[in-house]
């Protein structure tokens, strides 16, 4: 009998959709003329898998904004807006941008998506 409650159990496990876990990236645009994309350890993110990602931008300043774009994405701040944000976005395999558009000859960054 315990032989059968314990494939009961494994079966039951087969069935069950395991909890998607989500990419958590951090976007930081100023003070100063800088922009940054960095993944919880404080790396520059170079690429990323596709699916579900959760980006937490720190915008803080007024004169500049976060610009992501890629595939099927066009996501920004306000110039004239601080403060916290967050976008839960799903990407697909491409290359995407960040940049601050009033200066983006000098703030810009790109990642590809995987």
């Amino acid at each position: 009998m315990k032989v059968l409650n314990l494939t009961l159990v494994a079966a039951a496990l087969l069935v069950v959709p395991a909890a998607s876990a989500s990419t958590v990236v951090y976007g930081t645009v100023g003070p100063g003329y800088t922009i940054t994309l960095r993944n919880a350890a404080g790396k520059t993110i170079k690429s990323l898998p596709h699916g579900v990602v959760v980006f937490k931008i720190r915008d803080r300043s007024s004169d500049h904004d976060f610009h992501l774009t890629g595939k099927g994405v066009d996501r920004s701040t306000e110039v004239a807006q601080k403060g916290a944000f967050t976008w839960r976005l799903t990407l697909k395999p491409g290359r995407y941008t960040y940049k601050c558009d009033p200066h983006e000859i000098i703030m810009i960054g790109h990642f590809t998506v995987v």
